[in-house]
């Protein structure tokens, strides 16, 4: 059953991240963490793992068939996935070093302020 609750939040988390990008931070640590009772720092490395495999691969492929991105946007996000390589390890070892109770509530927070910001 762990199996399938697993692709459940797969399913969910690549959903959402064909619709607006997110997945990682917004599906599955919380996923883990509330449902699998894992620590924050275990949620975020499983989730990174998740991440290491082409899961955008076949999205960005549709909005590229459809037009909606072009060849300088692939660049943009390519360009990106340099500065997202270091921060990975960066805060990879930021957050290890933070109790899994701070980085939990840090993480809580800055989802309070992105969706605040959205709303406004």
């Amino acid at each position: 059953m762990q199996t399938v609750y697993l692709l459940v939040i797969g399913i969910a988390a690549g959903i959402l991240s064909g619709m607006f990008g997110v997945g990682g931070g917004v599906i599955i640590v919380p996923a883990l963490v509330l449902l699998f009772g894992m620590n924050q720092q275990s949620a975020s490395a499983t989730s990174l793992i998740a991440l290491l495999l082409p899961v955008g691969l076949l999205g960005v492929f549709e909005y590229y068939r459809l037009g909606k991105i072009s060849v300088d946007h692939l660049w943009l996000g390519l360009t990106i996935a340099v500065g997202l390589f270091a921060g990975a390890f960066f805060g990879a070892k930021i957050a290890i070093v933070m109790s899994s109770d701070m980085l939990r509530r840090a993480f809580a927070v800055f989802l309070v302020i992105v969706a605040i910001r959205l709303w406004l």
